[in-house]
This record gives structure tokens, C-alpha cells and sequence, in this order.
């Protein structure tokens, strides 16, 4: 039976882990780290400061999150989705999205308007300060937010994981990067959500991922060069 020294060293190891890999997704989200870009162990943990152990376990749960892939006598490296999987993921998006904007709108309270409206005002300053990664990881938080306000546990899950897939999608294959600068439609789905409007937002959210889809090239395309240093900011 572990001691409760042994059971907090172990605590204190997953929440390293925990730590660890929440900055990897981040940089993934942001296309700093790049679709195909190696994540050895060796970095990672010098980078971070942290045991082999701890990153072991780091970049287990970016696997099982579908954000790194793990090779046998390869290593790990950030995920390269195929083209099939691109489609796959938005037709997924596509089937749960536009309802859960529905329930949403159905269920939003002044509180829940305010946070979507923080997202898109920290968007736009992202998108003026030039930061389009930035502003990626924001959009795909506004739309697991209106996830969390439909009130439906599981199908949020599921788009979570989706709307992370999509950022590697888009780094692979985004050939209309002016569409983010173009599009109000996180303004237009917001007002239907204050409204109360569902079938709007049902219909606003639809044209939204149609729009998100029209500006992938999917066609394959190969990895980005980086190094692990500069991706993560701290060479």
C-alpha cells in the first residue's frame, strides 16, 4: 500500500504532466508546433525542466487526445490528419454543432453571453496584433464554450476533441487565411445566443462550418519545419 509521501510524489508528477502538456496543446492550437514537428523527450524535458517519466506521460495524453502520434523505435511526433480524417472531423462538427447552438441559445444566461463576448473581443486583439494562431485557439474556445452552455456533458466532450483536431486540420490545409478577418459570423452567432434565437443560431452555426470547410485545401500537404526551441518560445 503506497505511503502518502510515495501517493503525493505521484500527484505531484501527473499534475507536471498535466502542466506539460496543456503548454504542448497550447503550441499545437497555435500552429507553433506544427503538423509532423518531432517532440523528442529528450527536449521536451529540457525545455520544461522536467524527468523523461513526466514527459512520457505528458505526450500519452496528447495521444489519447489524437494531437501526437506515438511510433514504436520512432518517437512522438505532432499529428498530420489526413485528408479523409479533415473530412471526417467537420462532418462530425457539422452533425453536433448546429443543434448544440441551438440548445444553447435555449439555455444562455447574461453570465454566458459576457464570457463568449470576452472570447470574440480577445480574438479580434489577436487578429489585429497579427497573432492568427492565437486567434485560432481562441475561436475553437468559443465554440466548446457554446458547447458548455448547451448543458449536454457528452456531446461537449466530443466537440472539445473535435474542435482540437480541427487546428491541426487547418494547419495542414487553411489556404484562405483573409476568411479569418472576413468572417463575423462569432458576432452574428453571439447575438443569436442573446436573443434566445435557437433556430438562428441553429442555421448561423451551419453557414459557419460551411465556410470553415470552403477555406481548407484538402489536398495532402507536407509538415512544417521548426525547431522544438522556437516553437515553444524559449530558445
Amino acid at each position: 500500500m503506497p505511503t502518502a509521501h510515495a501517493a503525493g510524489r505521484e500527484s505531484g508528477r501527473a499534475t507536471r504532466a498535466r502542466e506539460v502538456a496543456d503548454s504542448l496543446t497550447r503550441a499545437i492550437h497555435e500552429h507553433r508546433l506544427g503538423p509532423g514537428m518531432k517532440l523528442s523527450e529528450d527536449e521536451v524535458g529540457e525545455i520544461f525542466g522536467v524527468s523523461r517519466t513526466i514527459v512520457r506521460a505528458a505526450l500519452q495524453q496528447l495521444a489519447h487526445d489524437q494531437l501526437v502520434t506515438i511510433e514504436p523505435h520512432r518517437g512522438a511526433f505532432v499529428a498530420q490528419p489526413s485528408v479523409r480524417e479533415a473530412r471526417e472531423v467537420f462532418e462530425a462538427r457539422a452533425l453536433l454543432e448546429p443543434r448544440t447552438a441551438r440548445s444553447a441559445a435555449e439555455r444562455a444566461t447574461p453570465e454566458d453571453i459576457a464570457i463568449l463576448r470576452r472570447h470574440i473581443t480577445q480574438e479580434h486583439a489577436a487578429l489585429h496584433a497579427g497573432q492568427d494562431g492565437a486567434a485560432l485557439r481562441l475561436s475553437g474556445l468559443f465554440h466548446i464554450e457554446i458547447a458548455r452552455i448547451a448543458d449536454q456533458a457528452t456531446i461537449a466532450e466530443f466537440i472539445g476533441q473535435l474542435v482540437s483536431r480541427s487546428s491541426l486540420v487547418i494547419a495542414l490545409y487553411w489556404r484562405r487565411r483573409n476568411a479569418l478577418c472576413e468572417s463575423h459570423a462569432h458576432d452574428a452567432l453571439l447575438k443569436a445566443l442573446a436573443d434566445r434565437d435557437g433556430a438562428l443560431a441553429e442555421d448561423l452555426m451551419k453557414g459557419h462550418l460551411l465556410d470553415l470547410l470552403s477555406s481548407l485545401d484538402l489536398r495532402e500537404a507536407p509538415g512544417q519545419r521548426r525547431s522544438l526551441k522556437e516553437a515553444l518560445g524559449r530558445a
